[in-house]
């Protein structure tokens, strides 16, 4: 680019991880940025709660692969390690049984993981070498190679497609972790973390088993103050190489002129003017209420945009603490398939609860007031489309799940201690973040909505306009947006011509 030109200027619609990600490469490429954000502060679903000495973040509360955070940040001269202070934990979580008594650490050393997976069966144990070797060549031949491409037309996906055939990638993550456990327990705790992307195990592909290697290879890992000190760094490099971060800047419309987005619309009917549009907003409403003018030819609608499952989320501030919950503990109940299954396929309310419990004082004190807690507790539901009422059902809902805590789970005095309270429903994450049907983590992640058949990164119909976020490809997790990021980010550089 000449220097007497002035830059091109690109406008991101949302400022969550894939936004900001998105950003940061555009900038690096010498364009002239600005990011528009409807809530009050920036980060999106990555937000923060902060009430009476008690912080909660609202969404992702780990890092995995922080080398994309290590990347990212280097393209515009800055160092991720010392833009915030990384805390690796160990045991990564703690997984909990409360129905029989059984309980599983997971470690990061490979010998150490194999001791207590021995406890409940030697066999499992003496399996799980081969596991996490399966699982990396699947992370490495089939997640990296996938999440860094394009998938522009079918061929690149078909070409994919024998190296997942060949990984056992292409069948269900259920199934590929059967081959190597029969314990159930250890089952469980192998073939879970898909639902940290709202995948259900039993359905998704076992591109996903890479969840459980990435984590043993690059660590599991905290920043101090939260999440959201990720999201505050992100704003401050941006920032500090000439873009803009807006907040309280709602998008009423992506403006669309001759096949070509030149710009978004306000809500108070501001117009920004632009060269190339970047949506990190819910995919499905970008194009049925941003795109008002636009037509809707889109090839990847003609699977249908799925959407994936919600979550129904309590923030407790407590005055007291239970010694045997770790940062982050799931607390798995009795009947788990079917609760899966409740959830995800028959789009019911589940009637066993299984938990996730986000509990960042015990790395991090200063997210608690002195002896505290500030609990985030994390209940997979149905999302909207199951035609629940949550604001009738609220309030019974909360009752259940503190409940089950205090006295299934052995979380004796949880109701005395509560001292402040929040609550995130499917309704709220409708309202709040604009997600279709309320999910919580955008297109369901089945093999049949990934790679070409998911959003794209480049629009197919509209020019100029670029889709990142959990709803876009590869898809969601923090790691999933940083690499639709780096995609989108090429793909504008391509589409104007700036040498990489």
């Amino acid at each position: 680019m000449s220097t007497s030109q002035q830059p091109r200027r690109a406008i991101v619609v949302g400022s969550g991880f894939g936004g900001l990600a998105t950003a940061m490469r555009m900038l690096a490429a010498g364009l002239d940025v600005t990011v528009v954000e409807r809530l009050p502060e920036p980060g999106g679903r990555a937000s923060q709660l902060r009430d009476q000495g008690y912080t909660w973040d609202l969404g992702p509360s780990l890092v995995t692969m922080p080398w994309c955070f290590d990347e990212l940040f280097a393209l515009l001269d800055r160092d991720f390690r010392r833009e915030v202070e990384l805390i690796g934990l160990d045991p990564f979580y703690r997984i909990d049984w409360p129905h029989d008594g059984t309980r599983i650490d997971f470690l990061g050393d490979v010998g150490a993981m194999q001791e207590e997976l021995a406890r409940l069966s030697p066999a499992d144990a003496a399996a799980y070498p081969a596991f996490l070797e399966a699982s990396r060549l699947i992370h490495e031949n089939a997640v990296l190679t996938a999440g860094r491409r394009a998938f522009e037309n079918p061929l690149p996906f078909a070409q994919l497609l024998p190296t997942m055939l060949k990984l056992g990638a292409a069948r269900s993550l259920s199934h590929f972790c059967s081959r190597f456990f029969s314990e159930e327990h250890i089952f469980q705790a192998m073939s879970f973390h898909s639902l940290y992307i709202g995948g259900d195990p039993y359905r998704v592909p076992a591109v996903y088993a890479a969840l459980a290697y990435l984590q043993v290879a690059d660590g599991v890992w905290y920043t101090k103050g939260g999440m959201y000190s990720i999201v505050q760094a992100m704003v401050r490099a941006i920032e500090g190489a000439g873009g803009r971060v807006r907040c309280n800047a709602d998008v009423d419309e992506i403006i669309v002129r001759g096949g070509r987005a030149i710009g978004v619309r306000l809500a108070d009917g501001e117009v920004l003017p632009a060269e190339i549009v970047v949506s990190d907003a819910d995919p499905v409403r970008t194009r049925t209420r941003l795109l008002k003018g636009a037509p809707d030819r889109a090839p990847w609608r003609f699977r249908g945009p799925r959407n994936g499952m919600s979550c129904f989320l309590l923030y407790l501030g407590t005055d007291r603490q239970w010694p045997e919950l770790l940062h982050h503990t799931l607390m798995v109940g009795d009947g788990y398939r079917t609760f899966i299954d409740d959830v995800t396929r028959r789009q019911v309310l589940p009637e066993n609860l299984s938990l996730y419990l986000h509990v960042p004082a015990r790395t991090d004190p200063s997210m608690a007031p002195a002896g505290g807690d500030s609990l985030a507790v994390l209940l997979p539901v149905p999302n909207l489309a199951s035609g629940d009422d949550w604001s009738a059902i609220s309030d019974s809902w909360r009752d259940k799940v503190v409940d089950y805590l205090e006295h299934d789970a052995g979380m004796t005095g949880l109701r005395a201690s509560i001292k402040v309270e929040h609550r995130m429903t499917p309704a709220d994450f409708e309202r709040r973040y604009d997600a279709d049907e309320g999910t919580a983590f955008s297109t369901e992640p089945l093999l049949t909505r990934s790679a070409y058949f998911r959003q794209p990164n480049r629009d197919r119909t509209v020019d100029g306009l670029y889709h990142v976020g959990a709803g876009a490809h590869p898809g969601a997790g923090v790691p999933g947006v940083l690499l639709g990021a780096e995609v989108a980010a090429s793909l504008v550089r391509r589409d104007l011509g700036i040498a990489t």
